[in-house]
């Protein structure tokens, strides 16, 4: 059983090397003379999933691209598969050693050990690790959304993808289509920065308002991914972290807590309410949208006004 199950990972290997295009499960199933045994389509797509499992598991990088007829197919290109030789020293080590305790996901954390499995068998040097005795303290990056995997995948291998996306004024989804550049943790949410087809622009999306699957799309980027993408900053802008003026508010006494950190005054109302002075910049008004009836705002009056336009959208979707 060992050796045939060896046997039928090499083949499929071998299979997804050395193609050019994308190979269906249907192609596959008719090259591979095991999957050909396979008594039904269940039996097939069961073997199939799990020996794809394996093989990434083993460090082969399975490309999933789907073409415009929706069909799903296979391949690892090779130079995505060839690394050059590895030397690192004890504090580059130490760094990656940190880094794979980061991730609280049980897939990523088991991808993690396995890379640093296969980098100290290839002679990365074995670090003392700070982090591991007598620590009360562990870094953690937590990841809720279901989009993060597929597109950490496609920004690693550089593939457009289409998601739905609802933006914070809007209560329905719209379709986007993205060439992925990169991912970045700020504040607790995670972000994807890239270049938006449609609209000919760079843009920053939350993964977080993502719906639905997000799907890999056949091609090549258009746009050249820059050298330097500050997700941060872009994020800080649109959220109003780079203050310019103050926003006074009415917030609802036990709610809104966000917002609470951000003020420089608070005052009791005494009538279930709290006033807030906020520092504030471009794309308050879509956060405090957020916030529904548990905020008023008083003023600025074009900082109210834009509040009440988002919030009339909202209710018209």
């Amino acid at each position: 059983m060992a050796i045939a199950k060896a046997e039928r990972l090499m083949n499929l290997a071998l299979c997804l090397l050395g193609t050019r295009r994308p190979l269906s499960k249907r192609e596959l199933r008719g090259s591979i003379e095991a999957y050909l045994e396979a008594g039904s389509d269940d039996s097939f797509n069961r073997m199939f999933e799990r020996d794809k499992d394996d093989l990434r598991e083993l460090g082969l990088v399975i490309e999933t691209v789907e073409n415009l007829d929706g069909d799903t197919g296979y391949l690892a290109r090779r130079d995505s598969n060839r690394l050059p030789p590895i030397t690192l020293d004890a504090e580059e080590a130490a760094a990656l050693g940190l880094a794979a305790k980061v991730w609280q996901q049980a897939r990523l954390a088991g991808a993690a050990s396995g890379a640093l499995q296969k980098l100290r068998a290839a002679g990365m040097p074995e670090a003392e690790d700070a982090y591991e005795v007598h620590s009360a303290l562990e870094p953690r990056i937590p990841v809720h959304e279901a989009a993060f995997e597929p597109l950490m995948l496609a920004c690693r291998d550089r593939r457009p993808v289409t998601f739905d996306y609802r933006k914070a004024n809007s209560a329905r989804a719209e379709q986007r289509q993205v060439e992925p550049w990169t991912l970045e943790c700020w504040r607790g949410h995670w972000y994807l920065a890239g270049w938006d087809r449609e609209r000919g622009a760079e843009r920053v999306f939350r993964l977080s308002r993502i719906t639905g699957k997000v799907r890999s799309r056949a091609g090549a980027f258009s746009e050249e991914v820059p050298d330097v993408v500050t997700v941060r900053e872009t994020v800080e802008s649109w959220a109003g972290e780079t203050a310019t003026r103050t926003a006074r508010i009415r917030l609802r006494a036990g709610a809104g807590y966000p917002l609470r950190s951000r003020a420089t005054a608070v005052r009791d109302r005494g009538d279930g309410w709290d006033e807030l002075e906020i520092p504030y910049g471009h794309g308050l008004d879509a956060w405090l949208v957020e916030f529904g009836p548990d905020v008023v705002v008083e003023e600025p009056a074009d900082l109210r006004a834009d509040v009440v336009d988002r919030l009339r959208a909202v209710a018209k979707d």
